[in-house]
């Protein structure tokens, strides 16, 4: 197995960590425009914000059907596939002229970008030892969380300097970049066994690993945590765009930088759940989220940055744990644990903001807050429930 600190740790956690930056910067990089685009396509929010929750769909649609598909064709060649996918729908991408065209690529692209999320986190399971399989998840979550900033910062910078549109070019070649990388330095599986693909068997995986209490209370509270999390930070850019704030779009990117406290709760997670326990450590990362949601309520603007501060750090400190729990839980067919895992997770962040769009339309961004308390308290109640069943 790889150890924790050889070389071919630091090779392949390199090239896992860039392809996720590259990935999660493809995903997100159009949130901090939907103001701009429901101006340019004259859209209403829920509409615009299609162009981005179209490709966490497609994404987390697709991780069922990739993590079959890789325990028969092999993680790493499935992952090269996938992301040559990824470079040439981003290079589509810079081309479209009309919305239409803009939610078919992004769906397109969205399938694609399933590739990495389904096999990482099962490859490290297989390839590594379990002090540097730990420390690479927790190295990879905090990738995941700095390509959501640097999509979103580039973004917005190049959306004021220019076009919206512009993103794209960059990100194909960055693309590109980090397919090479997966080839060139991720090692080929020394402890994969390769399965016929079945879609019977893969289904029997699915439904088995749903059946499990101390996965599905896990998929739960990873799926519902982001329904709330991720778009609550699409309603405040259209709050921040609108007066007294009239933030620019390249100001709406620099909230993103908030993330860089998940950044710092991912590293810190193995230490802190080696202290309180991961299901407790999980609860702590919720309150947290819920901290930092009321806090959002004051309109000066350092204070509801502040509140995502405090958000981001709780949400990925909970998401490391979350994923690490999945991953040493699942007894069999790991990739596909870890599959429905991010299908939870990612379904959840498509269908937030029609979860969020009542409570918006009623009362505004406090009506956001008082419908993400509710969700987080459910997530919490669902966490000490996993506590006492892990306690059994």
């Amino acid at each position: 197995m790889i150890e924790y600190k050889s070389a071919a740790f630091y090779q392949s956690c390199f090239a896992l960590c860039l392809a996720a930056i590259v990935v999660f910067a493809n995903l997100h990089l159009l949130q901090p425009l939907l103001p701009q685009l429901s101006r340019d396509f004259q859209l209403s929010p829920l509409k615009a914000s299609l162009s981005y929750t179209i490709a966490t769909l497609g994404l987390g649609l697709s991780l069922l059907v990739y993590a079959s598909l890789s325990d028969a064709w092999g993680r790493k060649s499935l992952l090269v596939v996938t992301l040559l996918g990824v470079t040439g729908s981003t290079l589509a991408l810079t081309q479209v002229e009309s919305f239409g065209a803009l939610l078919c690529w992004r769906a397109v692209q969205g399938i694609c970008l399933g590739g990495l999320p389904a096999i990482a986190i099962a490859w490290m399971g297989e390839e590594y030892s379990t002090p540097a399989l730990v420390t690479a998840v927790g190295y990879y979550i905090s990738a995941n969380s700095l390509g959501g900033i640097g999509g979103r910062l580039l973004a917005g910078g190049l959306a004021d300097l220019g076009h919206w549109q512009w993103i794209f070019w960059p990100m194909t070649v960055l693309s590109g970049v980090s397919c090479y990388f997966i080839w060139r330095y991720l090692p080929q599986s020394a402890r994969f066994e390769r399965q016929p693909f079945r879609l019977w068997q893969a289904m029997k995986n699915h439904g088995y690993h749903l059946r499990q209490p101390l996965l599905l209370l896990t998929y739960l509270v990873g799926g519902l945590n982001f329904l709330v999390f991720l778009n609550q930070y699409t309603f405040i850019s259209f709050v921040l765009a609108a007066p007294p704030y009239l933030l620019s779009s390249s100001m709406l990117g620099l909230l993103f930088i908030t993330y860089f406290s998940g950044t710092v709760g991912s590293v810190l997670s193995a230490k802190i759940a080696r202290r309180l326990s991961p299901p407790l450590a999980m609860a702590l990362g919720i309150l947290l989220m819920m901290l930092g949601t009321v806090v959002t309520l004051h309109s000066a603007l350092w204070l509801i940055v502040s509140g995502f501060f405090i958000s981001a750090f709780g949400f990925f400190l909970c998401h490391s744990l979350a994923s690490s729990w999945v991953n040493q839980h699942a007894h069999r067919a790991k990739a596909s644990a870890s599959a429905l895992y991010l299908v939870f997770y990612y379904v959840g962040a498509s269908i937030g903001s029609l979860y969020l769009q009542p409570f918006w339309q009623w009362l505004g961004w406090p009506g956001v807050v008082l419908a993400s308390l509710l969700m987080y308290g459910l997530t919490l109640a669902l966490v000490f429930r996993l506590w006492r069943l892990s306690h059994r």
